[in-house]
């Protein structure tokens, strides 16, 4: 996996073990951003679930966005490999939201993802989260939704 500049941002995978980085973002996104993300309040990222995040190897793929001018995290996009399916999860920092990078992040993933085999990727979505649907609905070919308490599950498609 390399660098590449794709729609203005700067997109390089993540060192496994950078928790610095997985931390930086983390401080850019706001209570609300938290909670959607992590389905629930989330002041703070324990140890282990920073370096659960920075986990990076055969079946963790992290990509981690930058504008130009800013040397912090603006976004991440991350996938757990199961097989020939993925989890994925997305966050974007707060002051950059609606500039399109969680597009290009989760184009650049579904991208590598079709590339390793995978031919479907599972997010679970809390409550109500439009961007985050609208994500999942850019990158796939079909899309599964199930209701589980407050959270969606979508079964998005890579067929090609």
């Amino acid at each position: 996996m390399h660098t590449r500049y794709v729609d203005g941002v700067t997109i390089r995978p993540l060192r496994d073990g950078d928790t610095a980085t997985v931390a930086a973002l983390f401080e850019r996104l706001g209570p609300r951003s938290r909670e959607k993300r992590f389905c629930g309040a989330k002041p703070r990222l324990s140890d282990n679930e920073l370096s659960a995040l920075a986990r990076v190897d055969g079946d963790h793929h992290v990509l981690v966005g930058y504008l130009d001018g800013d040397p912090q995290p603006a976004g991440m996009a991350r996938l757990v490999r199961d097989g020939t399916a993925a989890e994925v999860a997305f966050e974007v920092a707060d002051d950059y939201h609606g500039r399109g990078i969680g597009s290009t992040l989760a184009r650049e993933l579904a991208g590598d993802a079709r590339a390793a085999g995978i031919r479907e990727l599972v997010a679970t979505v809390c409550g109500d989260n439009p961007p985050a649907v609208s994500l999942l609905k850019l990158v796939g070919e079909s899309l599964q939704v199930s209701w589980q308490g407050r959270e969606r599950e979508f079964v998005v498609g890579l067929e090609r």
